[in-house]
């Protein structure tokens, strides 16, 4: 048949029983696979055949469901991780070590600042971070000649920057490193990097592929476009012999396949995090519904940011589908089908008003989540970044009255009216 539509790929795709087998994706709950002779296993162990001998490495559920992962984002090859964090680590350090230099956007994520601000600086990989509204001229002052990756999210969390991905994948090829998106908010179903230039793929499957708060997981997606032996004197790890299995070089044997081979049977198999079967299965239950509940967030979101934008106590709303948001031109380029369903706004009067606020919600609940079914709220300066003054959280980007609010696929009149009456009580 000819290619699949997104919406079934998200039902149909990896798991394809043979006769007699579960139609439903079985969960391989074992850590190991059993073989009939030792040169059997001594292939697998040398990299010479494809298939399972440790679940540490790789798995028949995970490789299942990274599967369809890899095909509703349009690339050649895909793993998954224990949590979005690991994904973004593996994504880097895949082709980094001590000496290396990366470039990442200042809008992303707290956890992914502080694992290449902080973290991956001590191991000798630096980052400089980067404004990425800032034009191509001065973005292109920040490459150094031991650069290796740009990062940087297609919708920024909590902020909701919508990235320029083709300024940042020209800007990235010009100095021979990849692009690495982290396409969490937006997911495949809303926007496909690949086809904006992008080279690497990274999701925290735990919130839309999820979608229903169960499971932690990451997922790590190449594209196969860029050409590490184009530039293999950057990229020794793909492109010179892994000692660790007898001189192999990934690019010559694995061709397309060889940065995702490399971080399974190196980083994998060396400092684990790997997503557990049961996991996987639960993530799979999510993505056969991807595809219906995104555009129901997205619908819902902008119902309540319409609301939140004409309510006379609220003081400001981010959310790129209002017409009104510095990135609606770009949300109409590489999003128009919709961005998300997280919104950032803040009341007037400040950081007590927002907490007064939340402190009198019915349904939506304050928890340290975003992107389930269900609608929920988070207040940065009261919660996750607690310990730092107004004054620190405006240069973290962060504004003290920020509230962080992820829609859910309840009704948007239930959703608007717990608001409504929780911003009465201030």
């Amino acid at each position: 048949m000819k290619k699949m539509s997104q919406d079934t790929v998200c039902v149909q795709a990896g798991w394809q029983p043979k006769n007699g087998e579960p139609r439903v994706l079985p969960i391989c709950q074992s850590t190991t696979f059993k073989y009939s002779s030792s040169e059997e296993m001594g292939r697998l162990f040398d990299l010479e055949e494809s298939g399972y001998f440790y679940s540490r490495l790789q798995n028949p559920t995970c490789d299942t469901v990274a599967s369809k992962i890899c095909e509703l984002e349009g690339g050649v090859a895909a793993m998954l991780t224990s949590s979005g964090q690991a994904a973004n680590y593996y994504a880097v350090f895949n082709i980094c070590e001590a000496g290396d230099h990366v470039i990442c956007s200042n809008s992303v994520y707290g956890g992914t600042f502080n694992l290449l601000g902080t973290t991956m600086k001590k191991q000798g990989i630096q980052c400089t971070f980067v404004d990425p509204d800032a034009p191509a001229e001065e973005l292109e002052k920040a490459f150094q000649p031991n650069t290796k990756a740009v990062l940087a999210e297609t919708l920024a969390n909590p902020t909701l920057v919508v990235l320029d991905i083709e300024k940042f994948a020209d800007l990235a090829h010009k100095h021979h490193v990849p692009l690495i998106i982290d396409n969490t908010f937006a997911t495949p179903i809303n926007c496909r990097p690949f086809e904006w230039g992008a080279d690497i793929v990274t999701h925290s499957t735990t919130k839309y592929m999820d979608g229903h708060a169960v499971t932690l997981g990451g997922c790590i997606v190449d594209s196969g476009n860029f050409d590490w032996e184009a530039n293999r004197d950057k990229f020794p790890g793909l492109t010179q012999p892994d000692e660790s299995y007898h001189g192999i070089i990934y690019t010559q044997k694995f061709g397309k396949a060889a940065y995702i081979t490399k971080a399974t049977s190196q980083l994998m198999r060396d400092l684990g995090s790997m997503q557990s079967p049961i996991n996987a299965f639960l993530l799979n239950l999510g993505l056969e519904t991807l595809h219906l509940r995104v555009p129901r967030h997205c619908e819902n979101a902008m119902k309540v940011a319409e609301f939140l934008q004409n309510h006379e106590k609220v003081a400001w709303v981010d959310y790129p589908g209002l017409k009104e948001s510095k990135y609606y031109e770009l949300a109409q380029k590489y999003l128009p089908n919709g961005t998300c369903g997280v919104i950032s706004f803040g009341l007037k009067g400040g950081r007590q008003e927002a907490v007064t606020m939340m402190d009198h919600l019915q349904m939506i609940a304050i928890v340290t989540h975003v992107a389930d079914a269900r609608t929920c709220i988070l207040h940065p300066a009261s919660h996750t970044h607690r310990q730092m003054t107004d004054e620190q959280l405006r240069e973290a980007g962060i504004a003290p009255d920020l509230m962080r609010l992820s829609v859910g696929i309840e009704s948007a009149d239930d959703i608007i009216e717990d608001l409504r009456q929780a911003i009465e009580n201030i």
